[in-house]
């Protein structure tokens, strides 16, 4: 099997000890790492910030959008549309306000929904969930489901295309870190999943290839009255994932891994006390995203190592230029004048470029790729 060259090697003046007590005169370390923060990684002490560039020509920039305008009524998934994509993956925004009239089944891949706005009850061929805001509910490739909004509900959508959601695998931490499998709720046969069962015409939206194809009953299909097995849709919600912490260590994004698909990650970033150590770096670090694109949807709180960064927005940090906290976040965490985040985002990391949709260009917010120049710069935050 191949394996990475690995040469640890030391160069000039630096620290040992990556994230942690930063050279005064070179306090702005810049990690390139492969294979996401799997690979091998080499650690640079920077006298400048090295997102402190004058101008920026070219495609390859940071983008920022305000999906706010984009959670008009949708009505159903095969409305929703999509914002960012590849052949592993796709991401909508869907919206409702009414229940679904149609039942739907996604046959390209599993569906990832988060709850960013509302409640109201799901049904599908397990049984019967209750959602909320904050919930993640799973559902696996060719299940029939339906959505009744109790309040108007918004939800981000990611489909692994072709694929599937697993856990990820946490190693020394054991099986019961960040949440235990317990946690999962999958449906219950209960009063209110019978009570829908009935002999009136419904009908089934199927999604494959992208093409919708509609098949009618004259009766309601989610009419199990029981099941076994070890597949079905599950819910959890953010409140319930326990984050891993270092209080001497500023932890990469993966470690707040939530769910794995065959090329791409979904992580989980809920608050948490900040790193409490009088040497430890105290946001994220500056790194070069040389595998991945990054996308960050920021769902509720108090974003630490952005500005002017609001809920219901998200954010798209192509594979191939270094990013890492704005100007104002940094200058914060080096003062320490928070002890404790609480933010609430959802992260993917995809192994394949993502494209744009061109329904993002209207509620693109243009000057987010300067919001790294700072004073120095001469350009805003």
């Amino acid at each position: 099997m191949p394996h990475w060259i690995n040469f640890p090697h030391r160069e000039g003046a630096g620290t040992r000890q990556a994230h942690a007590d930063l050279p005064e005169d070179a306090p702005y370390e810049r990690e390139i790492g492969r294979g996401g923060f799997f690979g091998p990684a080499t650690h640079l002490h920077h006298r400048h910030p090295p997102t402190a560039w004058e101008h920026w020509e070219g495609p390859l920039r940071p983008h920022a959008y305000d999906l706010n305008p984009q959670f008009a009524h949708s009505g159903s998934p095969l409305e929703a549309t999509v914002l960012l994509s590849n052949p592993h993956c796709q991401l909508r925004v869907l919206s409702l306000s009414t229940a679904m009239a149609r039942l739907f089944r996604n046959a390209d891949g599993d569906d990832l929904l988060f709850v960013h706005q509302g409640c109201g009850e799901l049904f599908c061929d397990f049984g019967h969930l209750s959602y909320r805001d904050g919930d993640y509910l799973l559902i696996p490739r060719g299940t029939m489901w339906r959505l009744e909004p109790a309040r108007a509900t918004v939800l981000l959508m990611i489909e692994a295309s072709n694929g599937s959601f697993q856990l990820p695998d946490k190693g020394l931490v054991g099986a019961h870190a960040l949440f235990d499998e317990a946690m999962l709720d999958p449906p219950v046969i209960d009063a209110a999943f019978l009570a829908q069962q009935s002999e009136t015409p419904w009908q089934l939206v199927i999604k494959r290839r992208g093409q919708a194809s509609t098949v009618s009953f004259p009766f309601n299909p989610l009419d199990a009255i029981g099941w076994h097995g070890n597949l079905a849709v599950c819910r959890i919600n953010w409140r319930d994932i326990r984050p891993l912490m270092s209080h001497r260590y500023h932890l990469p994004p993966s470690a707040h891994t939530t769910f794995v698909s065959e090329r791409f990650v979904v992580c989980t970033f809920v608050p948490r006390p900040i790193e409490s150590d009088p040497g430890a770096l105290r946001v994220p670090f500056y790194h070069s995203n040389e595998d991945f694109d990054e996308v960050i949807f920021y769902h509720a709180g108090d974003f630490f190592s952005r500005d002017n960064i609001k809920p219901g927005m998200l954010t798209f940090h192509p594979c191939g230029f270094t990013h890492g906290p704005h100007p104002k976040a940094f200058a914060a965490g080096r003062e320490h004048r928070k002890t404790f985040t609480d933010e609430v985002a959802v992260m993917l990391d995809s192994r394949d470029a993502l494209d744009a949709s061109p329904a993002l260009v209207a509620c693109e917010f243009p000057d987010y790729v300067n919001s790294w120049r700072g004073a120095n710069a001469g350009g805003t935050v």
